[in-house]
């Protein structure tokens, strides 16, 4: 018996099962049963009611999202991402939710500055010239004396703010709520229309919600100082696309771009030729770092249920 009553806990596929079991020693799952079952596969003689918890596929849950109502007796899932917008409407429902929470962090704070130097310094441009084997010599901006915003101060945003600090810039953070943390000074997002103007590269690692859906909209957009760099590494909507697109078509912003809205971006997106614009297919958290972290999670998930214990990384609000 566990906290949450979790006996069967089904997994997207056989090999993620099996990797996970072997990082656990029986006596730490005795009374758990591992099986497979998600909208793309689904062991044989596996019941729906007999089912607790599932783990989502990291990649294109939405379709065994749909299927979570044929579960009766579920009582947890866990999420193998940071984000939890797919299940938000589960969220304060007798169903727990168990986000990814950590092990993506560093990846994506890695693509948050790997974009950032890679639009300020025109390697997406080098590339391009590479192509037509052109030797095309321009001044670059540094990202050294760049005033950046972070918008998201969690534990991806606090690890980006880490590695940006070497690169001698100067750093405001944005979160819901005004405060102060063990890293300093924390503005509330209603503050952002003094500090937007003097914000030369805005980073966004904002969770999806409904309070930050198209936070980034024409007005947020307009009040950004020319050739002002906008990266996105949170989620697509957070950005309001049309709005987005039109002050790239202008020549005015530069945008750095891991997710988008829709997602995955139409063959004929306005997007993909928008001028001073670097995209990436959403592979911020997506990387060699993800499945061995992943496995430690998940491993780690299993022997809190089988001691009866709370599960990490669950949803609150």
């Amino acid at each position: 018996m566990t906290t949450l009553d979790i006996r069967t806990i089904a997994f997207p596929d056989a090999e993620l099962r099996d990797r996970v079991d072997s990082r656990i020693p029986n006596h730490q799952r005795a009374d758990l049963k591992l099986v497979v079952w998600s909208a793309e596969d689904q062991e044989a003689g596996v019941s729906r009611e007999s089912i607790d918890a599932i783990v989502l596929p990291y990649i294109d849950a939405g379709p065994t999202v749909e299927l979570l109502d044929e579960l009766p007796d579920l009582k947890l899932i866990q999420l193998q991402t940071t984000g939890y917008d797919i299940v938000a409407d589960r969220v304060g429902t007798d169903v727990a939710i168990a986000t990814a929470s950590g092990v993506h962090a560093a990846a994506t704070a890695e693509m948050a500055i790997a974009l950032t130097l890679g639009s300020l310094r025109g390697i997406d441009d080098a590339a391009r010239d590479m192509v037509s084997r052109t030797w095309n010599h321009r001044r670059r901006r540094s990202l050294a004396d760049r005033r950046v915003l972070v918008v998201g101060v969690g534990g991806i945003g606090a690890e980006i703010c880490r590695r940006l600090a070497p690169f001698e810039v100067e750093i405001t953070r944005v979160g819901t709520r005004a405060r102060t943390d063990e890293f300093g000074q924390v503005h509330a997002t209603e503050e952002l229309p003094k500090l937007l103007p003097h914000a030369e590269v805005v980073i966004l690692i904002t969770p999806l919600t409904e309070s930050t859906h198209h936070l980034v909209d024409a007005e947020f957009l307009a009040q950004l100082p020319d050739n002002a760099l906008v990266v996105n590494v949170a989620r697509g909507p957070v950005v309001d696309t049309a709005a987005l697109v039109e002050e790239l078509r202008s020549g005015r912003l530069h945008a750095a771009l891991d997710v988008v809205d829709p997602e995955p971006l139409p063959e004929n997106h306005p997007l993909w030729g928008t001028p001073n614009t670097l995209l990436t297919p959403h592979v911020g958290g997506d990387t060699t770092a993800f499945v061995p972290r992943i496995e430690v999670l998940l491993a780690e998930q299993l022997r809190h249920i089988q001691a009866g214990e709370t599960p990490a990384n669950i949803i609150t609000e």
